[in-house]
């Protein structure tokens, strides 16, 4: 133990939660360790289909105002990460076509007739009661490659291939424990995603389950066949500025099964054709499932664990890619000891907890 390097504070997960966190606290100077199970940014970043919707049906009352704030601050934090690894981002800013019955309050919301569908979108069959929302999307596996060289330019080391088993508080520090060796650090943060209520240790368990979601993305026949984002009820279509359309998603109680249904892809294939018709010729190019990290009550977990110097950031579900920028910049605030101006008491695991934290008082500065 006595060689064995300090860092500053230990990220669990490498994840777009994972990953954002630590490159905001290694702008504030902190020596960062990421510690990925497999490699960084494979599982549910990976598999997400990258809208950022900040209303909807769907949507927490409770999220809403933390989604919208780091909704306002996509556009620049992509801006950061392509300076930053000299990556281009797929970020596009056409809006959203939302179907009543998704919409959810929203301000702002247009509905459009059938004259103002066809221009927006040709190839889109008309139906009643589809609104014009005003929202961005990205392509997930761009941003999280931009964010990955982003960390490595700004010199966040990365541990993968060895899942944190434990994280146990003794001797004034946490102590990591990996299948392979061991890590310490006075301050460590879960961000396993699906996997977080997996860590051992001190902590009182995390309630986070893995919520699986199956989805395809399509080739389309010709590359202007859909310019917004389409939500539905039923399904959503999301366009690549390459020519991909995304179809998705299933919302499925599976555990940690990964495994693709053919019959629900060709499902979701009909219903993309049925909303689009063109797409029902269109090749399928994958067919994958994602783990997204589920809550009892849908909200993240964002706070000080029982035991002093734990943190978690995890449960975002289907809204990781989103509130990434708004998280990392709360969360490095909470783990510094310094008061967010976001609020995340809504988040707090102590929600889940029966025991109440020792706050620790005072600001950390950590050494540049």
């Amino acid at each position: 133990m006595k060689n064995m390097k300090a860092w500053d504070a230990i990220v669990l997960g490498g994840g777009v939660i994972g990953m954002s966190l630590a490159r905001e606290l290694r702008k504030q100077g902190a020596d960062v360790l990421v510690i990925d199970r497999g490699q960084p940014g494979q599982e549910a970043s990976h598999a997400a289909a990258g809208m950022l919707a900040p209303f909807g049906a769907h949507m927490p009352a409770a999220l809403r105002p933390l989604a919208s704030i780091s909704a306002g601050l996509f556009a620049e934090f992509v801006h950061e990460l392509e300076d930053e690894s000299e990556r281009v981002v797929d970020l596009r800013d056409s809006g959203a076509l939302v179907t009543e019955d998704e919409l959810g309050e929203v301000a702002g919301a247009k509905e459009l007739n059938p004259a103002e569908l066809h221009a927006l979108e040709p190839c889109l069959d008309y139906r009643p009661g589809v609104y014009f929302v005003s929202e961005k999307s990205v392509d997930p596996r761009a941003f999280m490659a931009a964010l990955l060289d982003a960390a490595k330019h700004r010199g966040i080391h990365i541990a993968h291939g060895s899942a944190a088993a434990a994280v146990r508080r003794a001797d004034g520090h946490l102590t990591v424990n990996s299948e392979r060796t061991e890590y310490i650090a006075p301050r460590v943060v879960n961000c396993c995603g699906a996997w977080a209520g997996t860590i051992g240790g001190s902590c009182q368990p995390l309630p986070v389950r893995p919520v699986k979601g199956q989805m395809l993305s399509l080739v389309a026949p010709h590359r202007d066949i859909l310019k917004h984002v389409v939500r539905t009820s039923e399904v959503y279509l999301v366009p690549r500025t390459d020519g991909r359309v995304l179809v998705g998603a299933t919302v499925e109680e599976a555990g940690f099964d990964k495994r693709v249904d053919s019959d629900v892809i060709q499902k979701f294939h009909q219903l993309a054709a049925h909303f689009v018709p063109d797409l029902g010729e269109a090749r399928i190019l994958e067919a994958w499932a994602g783990l997204r990290p589920g809550t009892p009550d849908d909200l993240p977990v964002l706070g000080e664990t029982d035991v002093p110097g734990y943190f978690v950031a995890t449960g975002h579900f289907r809204n990781g890619i989103l509130l990434a920028p708004a998280t990392a910049i709360a969360m490095a605030s909470r783990v510094r000891g310094v008061a967010p101006a976001i609020d995340l008491a809504p988040f707090s695991p102590q929600r889940f907890a029966q025991t109440k934290l020792a706050a620790e008082k005072g600001p950390v500065r950590f050494a540049s």
